[in-house]
C-alpha cells in the first residue's frame, strides 16, 4: 500500500531543516570562540538545535505522509528517535571541537552523527501505530543510510567552515539550503523505501484527515527553539560581545579580540604585521594631572587610531597606554608607511578640561606570519622593537630585526646574571680625577661602577645600568659603591691624598626614603667627613615627586655632604627649578663639550655659567679631550674639568701613580697623553 503527500507540509520540513541548520552553523562559531564552561554550553546547545531540528524535520514529514488509515505516534519511541538524533550530534560536535582535526576524528564523528540520523528515522518509523505491516526496500534503505553519512559530512565540513566566522553570510545561507535539502533527501528516501502491507491484504478506506494541531505543535516548538536560539546569539553579539571583546573607554576593540583574532587565524600562513603602540610619557601626565585627565587622553588616542581601521586593518587597545596594530597581508614598506601616518596623528595637540596636551608615541614593528611564529613571538619582538624606538629618543617607530634580537638576549642574559654579580664580587670601581685649572691641583674623583663579567669580560654601564634600574638592583648595587667609595676616600685621606669622591645616584634610592640614614650608616662605618662624599643625581628626577627629592636632599646637605646635578642639559630641562633645588654643582654633559667649535653651543655653555654664576654653583665639565677644549672652557669661566685629557677612568692603584706623577709639580698634559694612549 502506498501514501501520498501533503506537498505544503512537505516545504515546511524543508524549511525547517534550512533553519536549523542555519542556526547549527552560527553556534559553531560560538563554539569556536567559546572558553571553559560558556564553550560546552554552546556545545550542548548546538547539538540540541542541530538534533531537535533533524528530528522536527522528520517528524513533519511524517505528518506530511498520508496513508490511507488513521496513524498514531508511540511516545517514548518517539522521544527517543529525538534522543538518538540529539546525542549523536552531541558526539560529532565535541570530537570535532578541536582546533586541529585529522581525517580519523573527522571519520568517527561523521559516522557517528550518520548514524544518530539513520537510527532517528528508523525508530520514528516504527513509532508509527498503524494497521499495517511494515518493511524496507533494501536498495534505498541503504540509499538513504548513505545519503544520511554524506549528509552528516557534509554537516562537519560546513561547521569546520564557519566556526571562525561568527556573522551572517550568503554563503553561510547557501551552505544551510544544501544541509537542509541533504538532510531532507535522507528522510524522503527512507520513506520511498517504506512498504505498507494491510494485515488482511484488503485496501483500506481512503482518508485524508491530518493532525494539525500536532503538526501545529511541533511547528511551533522547533521555531521557537530556532528563535530562541538566535535571539541567544544575538545577545551574545551585541550584548556579551561588547562587554567582553571592546574597551570601556575607547570603544576600540580589546585585548580578548585580540586573541580571538589569532585563535581564527591559527595555522595561516599568510603574513601579518604587528606594530605595537605605547604613548611616550604617558605616565607623567597622570600623575601630574590624575587618571581622569588620563583616561580623556587615551579616549581622545581611540579616536584618532579608529581611522586606521578598515578591511584587513584592526586596531586593539591592550593596556592602560598600550595599543596593537594587527594589518594582514604586511610587508615591511606598508608597515612602516601606517607607522608614520599613526605618529602624525597621535602627536596633535588635545585640549581637554582646559589642559593642552602633547604627546607622542613609540612604534614597534614585527612581521611573520601565525603559521612560521606563534601569537607570543610576534607580540614579543614588536614590543622588544617598541623599547628599541623608545631608547632611541622616543616620537620613532623601530623595524624588529635578528639583530634586535641578539641585543634582547644579551639583555636577558645581563639581567640574568646582574642577580649574582654582586654575591661573587664581580663588580669594582673605576676613579676619574677631577682637575682645577685655575689652581692647576686635582679636585677630587668620581667613582664609576664597572662590571667584570666572567664570560663576557668588561660591561658597559650603558648596558647593565639601565636593567638594574628596570629591576630594582641599582638599589643594593648603589649601596655597595656608596661603601667602596667611601672606604677608599677614606684611605687616600690617610695617605695625605685629601679629595673628596663623588657618588651617582639613582632615583629609585629616593621611593624608599632611607637615602638619609644609607649615607648617614656609611659613613659611620668608614669614619669619613660628610664633607668628603658629593651626590651626583640626574635632571630627569624632576618628573617624579620633585618636593619630596627636594626635602631629602636638603636633608642630606645638611649633613655636609655635596649634591651635583649632573648631565645638566642634556635631559628635560630643570632650569625652571634650579633655584629651589639644594645642589652644588653643575656637571655639564660631554654633549656640549664635543661640540665647542660651534658658535651656537658655546653661547649655551656661556649661559650655564652666567647662570651657576648667580646661583653660586660651581660647574664642572665632562669629556674634555684635548687643550682646545680647556681653551674654550677657561675663556667662557669653567675651570673644574674631567675628562680623557687629564685622565681615564682608573682602578685604585692605578690612581695611586697618577697622583705621584702630577701632584705637587702641577699637571702636565704630555704626561696625561702617554697614560691615555
Amino acid at each position: 500500500m502506498e501514501g501520498s503527500y501533503n506537498f505544503y507540509i512537505v516545504a515546511l520540513s524543508v524549511l525547517i531543516a534550512i533553519f536549523a541548520s542555519y542556526s547549527a552553523l552560527s553556534i559553531a562559531a560560538k563554539i569556536s570562540h567559546s572558553r571553559g564552561k560558556t564553550r560546552f554550553f554552546w556545545l550542548i546547545s548546538g547539538a540540541f538545535v542541530m538534533g531537535t531540528g533533524v528530528w522536527s524535520m522528520h517528524f513533519v514529514g511524517m505528518l506530511a505522509f498520508h496513508l490511507h488509515a488513521g496513524v498514531k505516534y508511540d511516545a517514548w519511541l518517539t522521544v527517543l528517535s529525538m534522543l538518538a538524533s540529539v546525542v549523536s550530534s552531541f558526539i560529532a560536535f565535541y570530537i570535532t571541537m578541536p582546533k586541529s582535526i585529522n581525517w580519523v576524528k573527522m571519520a568517527i564523528g561523521g559516522f557517528i552523527m550518520g548514524s544518530g540520523i539513520v537510527a532517528m528515522h528508523y525508530i520514528g518509523m516504527e513509532a508509527m501505530i498503524m494497521p499495517f505491516e511494515l518493511s524496507y526496500d533494501r536498495s534505498l534503505w541503504s540509499l538513504s543510510a548513505v545519503i544520511a553519512l554524506i549528509a552528516s559530512y557534509a554537516a562537519l565540513l560546513l561547521f569546520l567552515r564557519f566556526r571562525n566566522q561568527t556573522s551572517s553570510s550568503w554563503l553561510k545561507w547557501l551552505s544551510s539550503i544544501i544541509m537542509g535539502f541533504a538532510i531532507c533527501g535522507m528522510h524522503y528516501t527512507g520513506m520511498k523505501a517504506a512498504r505498507f502491507y494491510s494485515e488482511d491484504g484488503m485496501m483500506m478506506e481512503h482518508t485524508t484527515s491530518i493532525d494539525f494541531p500536532l503538526l501545529y505543535g511541533v511547528t511551533i516548538t522547533i521555531f521557537v527553539i530556532l528563535m530562541v536560539s538566535w535571539g541567544a546569539m544575538l545577545f551574545d553579539r551585541h550584548v556579551l560581545a561588547k562587554m567582553a571583546y571592546e574597551d570601556s573607554i575607547t570603544g576600540l576593540p580589546n585585548r580578548n579580540d585580540m586573541n580571538r583574532f589569532f585563535d581564527t587565524h591559527m595555522g595561516s600562513d599568510s603574513r601579518i604585521g604587528i606594530l605595537f603602540l605605547d604613548l611616550d610619557r604617558f605616565k607623567a601626565i597622570n600623575d601630574t594631572l590624575g587618571h581622569n585627565i588620563g583616561d580623556l587622553l587615551v579616549h581622545e588616542v581611540g579616536a584618532r587610531l579608529r581611522q586606521f581601521i578598515y578591511g584587513d586593518q584592526q586596531v586593539y587597545r591592550i593596556g592602560g597606554d598600550e595599543f596593537l596594530f594587527i594589518v594582514e597581508r604586511c610587508d615591511e614598506e606598508r608597515a612602516e608607511r601606517l607607522a608614520n601616518q599613526v605618529l602624525q596623528s597621535i602627536k596633535k595637540v588635545y585640549r581637554i578640561e582646559g589642559n593642552e596636551l602633547y604627546i607622542t608615541g613609540s612604534i614597534g614593528i614585527s612581521i611573520g606570519s601565525i603559521e612560521e611564529s606563534d601569537r607570543l613571538h610576534l607580540l614579543k619582538t614588536a614590543d622588544t622593537a617598541m623599547y628599541k624606538a623608545k631608547g632611541l629618543g622616543k616620537n620613532q617607530y623601530c623595524v624588529y630585526t635578528d639583530e634586535i634580537g641578539i641585543q634582547e638576549v644579551r639583555k636577558m642574559e645581563l639581567e640574568k646574571d646582574l642577580q649574582r654579580a654582586l654575591e661573587h664580587n664581580e663588580f669594582f670601581i673605576a676613579y676619574q680625577p677631577k682637575w682645577n685649572v685655575k689652581t692647576n691641583q686635582l679636585f677630587g674623583f668620581e667613582a664609576l661602577l664597572r662590571w667584570q663579567h666572567p664570560r663576557l669580560g668588561v660591561v658597559s654601564p650603558g648596558e647593565f645600568i639601565p636593567i638594574a634600574e628596570e629591576t630594582g638592583l641599582i638599589i643594593p648595587m648603589t649601596r655597595w659603591t656608596l661603601e667602596q667609595a667611601c672606604h677608599q676616600c677614606k684611605e687616600w685621606i690617610a695617605q695625605g691624598i685629601d679629595q673628596p669622591v663623588s657618588v651617582n645616584l639613582s632615583v629609585r634610592l629616593f621611593q624608599p626614603d632611607i637615602l638619609l640614614e644609607w649615607i648617614q650608616n656609611v659613613l659611620e662605618e668608614a669614619s669619613l667627613e660628610p664633607h668628603y662624599l658629593e651626590l651626583e643625581i640626574t635632571e630627569s628626577m624632576v618628573f617624579y615627586d620633585v618636593n619630596d627629592i627636594i626635602r631629602q636632599l636638603e636633608e642630606i646637605r645638611r649633613l655636609g655632604v655635596r649634591v651635583s646635578m649632573d648631565d645638566f642639559g642634556t635631559g628635560y630641562s630643570s632650569i625652571g627649578l634650579l633655584d629651589r633645588m639644594p645642589i652644588d654643582a653643575l656637571k655639564l654633559d660631554r654633549l656640549f663639550t664635543n661640540d665647542l667649535d660651534t658658535p651656537g653651543k658655546r653661547a649655551i655653555i656661556h649661559a650655564i655659567i652666567l647662570m651657576a654664576e648667580r646661583l653660586h654653583l660651581d660647574v664642572i665639565a665632562e669629556g674634555v679631550e684635548n687643550e682646545e677644549h680647556i681653551e674654550y672652557l677657561i675663556a667662557m669661566g669653567c675651570y673644574v674639568m674631567q675628562g680623557y685629557f687629564y685622565g681615564k677612568p682608573m682602578s685604585s692603584d692605578e690612581m695611586m701613580n697618577w697622583i705621584e706623577d702630577n701632584q705637587g709639580m702641577g699637571f702636565h698634559p704630555a704626561a696625561a697623553a702617554s697614560m691615555n694612549e
